[in-house]
């Protein structure tokens, strides 16, 4: 019987030349996708902030309808997780035109970061994407509930002014209908930017009364809802706690 003989080819193998073209086209394709992927990651993360800091606006529109104003900030100054009030909003801030703080989410049954944030596990970790919070005084004030009168007058000594502008120093907000609650992320940069960077969480500067809410750019990433007096009046008239 005869033998058949295979081809020479048959047994060929890709060569190491060959072996390193393949390899060089793999590489450059996954650089051209790493960016791709990148960006859709980052845009995620964006979106899921946003959607947090809308539910984070209802939720205090809601505490508001059930206890007649907005809940104080929390200060950094109770900053061991394992503190009971480790997430829970101040005693008092009505007094003080100056409070700043992180939102209470424990009080208001919230997630504690953003979409870039990390949760503290010591009294030294960091307060990496934790919400930045600010309310108007008039508004968090225990002793006085809300009515259709709070917050109404003119700035000064018991009138807050708070006030949102963009990158150029154009007012995003009515100097009659100033923002009562001001809840920001950092961003991917996990840094106040702008005229949010002179956030004071412990108190211990008074800080300005200027916020910024931006497009996304080189040098300023924070995402930033603000709720307005017509907007909480609007909730608490449908909820029927007012007038």
């Amino acid at each position: 019987m005869m033998t058949r003989i295979k081809p020479s080819w048959s047994n060929k193998g890709f060569t190491l030349v060959e072996m390193a073209i393949v390899l060089t086209i793999v590489a450059l394709l996954l650089a051209g996708l790493l960016p791709t992927i990148s960006g859709q990651i980052e845009q995620q993360r964006r979106n899921d902030t946003r959607k947090q800091l809308a539910e984070i606006q209802q939720a205090l529109m809601g505490f508001a309808i059930m206890n007649g104003r907005l809940p104080c900030p929390m200060p950094a100054t109770v900053n061991n997780p394992t503190n009971a009030a480790y997430g829970v909003e101040a005693a008092t801030c009505s007094a003080n035109q100056a409070q700043e703080g992180f939102l209470p989410w424990k009080t208001l049954g919230l997630s504690e970061t953003d979409a870039w944030g990390s949760k503290r596990t010591s009294t030294s970790s960091p307060w990496t994407g934790y919400w930045r919070y600010r309310t108007d005084r008039n508004f968090s004030n225990a002793a006085s509930p809300i009515t259709l009168n709070t917050g109404f007058g003119a700035c000064g000594a018991t009138i807050d002014c708070l006030v949102i502008q963009d990158n150029g120093g154009n007012i995003l907000t009515s100097t009659t209908e100033r923002p009562i609650a001001i809840v920001y992320s950092t961003g991917p940069n996990l840094t106040p930017d702008g005229q949010n960077a002179t956030f004071h969480p412990d108190g211990s500067t008074a800080p300005g009364a200027v916020y910024q809410s931006d497009v996304p750019s080189s040098n300023f990433d924070d995402i930033l809802v603000w709720i307005s007096r017509p907007q909480l009046f609007n909730r608490m008239v449908e909820a029927g706690k007012l007038p």
